[in-house]
């Protein structure tokens, strides 16, 4: 008798099994399981793929020269094209645009959406520039309404994924350049202007600067500093609106290290190709002013901010300890090109 009420256990056993094996509630969520750890590994595989920054510093190599040979001889046209080159390749680099993603991977890869917000940070500032000196021959003059357009579009906020959405708006920024572009290329009509002056380069240099300044402080922040408070050093008679203390401790949050660290090499990448378009816009400048070597070396202490990062995250080593601190190394050199800037805007102004 006691076997037969294992043997009659083990039947129901197997009933209960098959009973629910063709519950259709169940195997619907077994399936809908399965596909979510399908979507997410696909997700991760394919964030990894995402998170790989936009090929190298000669990935514009020729873009400046148009189908058209005419335009090539064009003073602006270089810089101009190196502009659109670079706003598109921000869209439209491996998995596109991707600081406004609601959804798995693009919602993940905040390193990437901290790099196309160092890139547009440029974009802003060239544009100001573009729309507010370059293009205009003197402070009375009419504006281009071309690039009136543009600079409102690239000033549109970064994480708008509907109606309009953040890739449309940029794109739409892109096409009034493109006008602009095809502007200045037309000899009958002299309604664009490209301003090839030293105090137009200054101008882009001193914003630029200040870009420079921020980033390498904020990634110097990193291991946290004690840091007096010179805001009103040299001019005794300065004031400012609020009491602030002597001194106060800087320190750029932990979560917030390699947001830093990615737009400051988002920004240097595209500071490297709008550099190199200078160089042959303002050649004439530069040569009148002995400072083309001084613009090269600029773009030499650029070029180790783009160097391949090896280690799977972004480290924070204290001081001259065991472990790297890759954000002191990115500040170094971005200080540096800070202040060969600095040397260049003084050549500019006194050659």
């Amino acid at each position: 008798m006691k076997w037969k009420f294992w043997q009659s256990t083990d039947s129901d056993l197997k009933q209960a099994k098959v009973t629910e094996s063709d519950n259709p509630k169940s195997t619907i969520f077994r399936v809908a399981a399965s596909l979510i750890a399908v979507y997410l590994i696909g997700a991760i595989i394919v964030g990894i793929i995402w998170s790989r920054e936009p090929a190298g510093l000669d990935g514009f190599k020729g873009l400046e020269k148009q189908p058209d040979s005419a335009q090539s001889d064009v003073t602006g046209t270089t810089t101009t094209a190196i502009f659109i080159g670079v706003a598109d390749k921000m869209l439209h680099k491996s998995g596109g645009y991707l600081s406004n993603d609601i959804f798995p991977p693009g919602v993940w890869l905040d390193n990437m959406h901290n790099w196309e917000f160092g890139v547009l940070t440029l974009l802003r500032d060239t544009a100001r520039v573009y729309r507010n000196d370059i293009s205009r021959s003197q402070s009375q003059s009419a504006e281009n309404k071309n690039l009136a357009e543009a600079e409102g579009k690239f000033f549109f906020k970064n994480d708008s994924w509907f109606l309009p959405s953040t890739e449309n708006t940029y794109t739409e920024g892109i096409d009034f350049f493109k006008i602009y572009q095809k502007q200045l290329a037309n000899n009958q009509n002299n309604e664009a202007q490209f301003y090839a002056r030293a105090d137009n380069l200054q101008q882009w240099l001193a914003t630029t600067e200040t870009r420079l300044g921020s980033l390498s402080q904020r990634l110097s922040a990193s291991v946290g500093k004690r840091q007096l408070n010179t805001a009103l050093a040299g001019d005794s008679s300065a004031s400012q609106s609020t009491r602030a203390p002597s001194d106060r401790l800087v320190q750029t949050p932990w979560l917030e290290i390699d947001d830093v660290f990615y737009e400051a090499r988002g920004f240097t990448w595209a500071l490297i190709h709008l550099l190199r378009a200078v160089e042959d816009d303002f050649g004439e400048v530069l040569d009148k002013k002995a400072a083309r070597v001084s613009l090269r070396q600029i773009i030499r202490e650029l070029e180790p901010t783009q160097q391949t990062l090896w280690s799977p995250m972004i480290l924070n080593g204290d001081g001259f300890g065991i472990v790297a601190n890759h954000s002191l190394i990115m500040a170094s050199h971005i200080s540096r090109t800070n202040a060969a800037i600095t040397d260049l805007r003084v050549l500019l102004t006194q050659g």
